[in-house]
């Protein structure tokens, strides 16, 4: 747990920079403190959350964890979900289904299946392009993304 003068700091010092952070959620007094930055100008709204679940000492990887934190999202945010391990492919394709973002990569998740290692970021990212092919969705392109988060293209 970061210490709330650090937190405020950096808030602050995010907003001067122009830099919208993904908040990363690990259970739900997490939320609730962003809610409180939130109404004290700390974080600018809207913010983007990011719901991991399956870490120790987090919440676990269950679907119902996952419906539970999205309905306590402040409204207007955007959101998106990783499950840790095991919990991967469950919670990818139960954000699918309730309309969030979903995130993947080697950070999250080693297998493709049991005991099959993943042999690239760009296989996890094929596999989960094609779980929202199924769906009757595509994954956004990078300028579609930066209009769903509220981004702007900058050029270094």
């Amino acid at each position: 747990m970061n210490p709330p003068a650090f937190l405020e700091k950096l808030g602050y010092a995010l907003q001067e920079s122009n830099v919208k952070p993904e908040i990363e959620i690990f259970d739900a007094g997490m939320v609730y403190n962003a809610i409180y930055y939130m109404k004290k100008g700390v974080l600018k709204a809207p913010c983007h959350f990011q719901l991991v679940l399956g870490c120790a000492g987090g919440m676990t990887n269950t679907v119902e964890n996952l419906v539970y934190l999205r309905n306590i999202l402040p409204e207007g945010c955007t959101w998106a979900a990783c499950g840790i391990s095991t919990g991967h492919m469950p919670i990818m394709m139960a954000a699918v289904a309730m309309g969030g973002h979903i995130r993947v990569g080697l950070e999250d998740n080693l297998y493709m299946d049991r005991g099959v290692l993943a042999k690239s970021n760009a296989q996890l990212v094929e596999r989960a392009k094609k779980l929202l092919e199924l769906n009757g969705l595509q994954a956004a392109t990078p300028d579609e993304a930066r209009q769903i988060y509220g981004l702007t293209r900058k050029v270094f």
